[in-house]
């Protein structure tokens, strides 16, 4: 079972970002969080890395489900979508896939919360 849901789109690496925030809020989710990993790397160890940019989406709604069903599943938020450069004028877009990165939590309506999340950001992934 893959771990993430991908797309490579023939678009700039900010196209890719402003899609996907555009996608993610179709489907409910708000920006909670956001790392440039880029900008992090050279600041933090010097290294130069290309651009690289992690969004962390939250659906309030569904989270608000999940954390009432397994109140530990907060270390698991929020939903991590990548955009990454991949050069020659391609970037990829990758997000989590809930159900593969809970199977270690036994609990049927968490698993059932997470296939609806899954298939919300399957959707933004496969919109783009």
């Amino acid at each position: 079972m893959s771990y993430y849901f991908s797309k490579t789109l023939p678009v700039s690496f900010d196209e890719a970002v402003r899609r996907s925030i555009e996608g993610l809020k179709q489907e409910g989710f708000g920006i909670i969080t956001e790392i440039d990993v880029k900008d992090t790397f050279k600041k933090k160890i010097n290294v130069d890395f290309r651009n690289y940019r992690i969004l962390g989406a939250c659906n309030p709604k569904l989270a608000h489900e999940a954390l009432q069903l397994e109140d530990k599943v907060g270390t698991m938020l929020p939903c991590n979508v990548v955009v990454q450069d991949l050069g020659g004028g391609r970037t990829e877009v990758a997000a989590i896939d809930p159900v593969a990165s809970m199977q270690a939590i036994e609990n049927p309506a968490l698993k059932r919360a997470a296939e609806q999340v899954g298939a919300k950001l399957k959707k933004v992934i496969e919109g783009l």
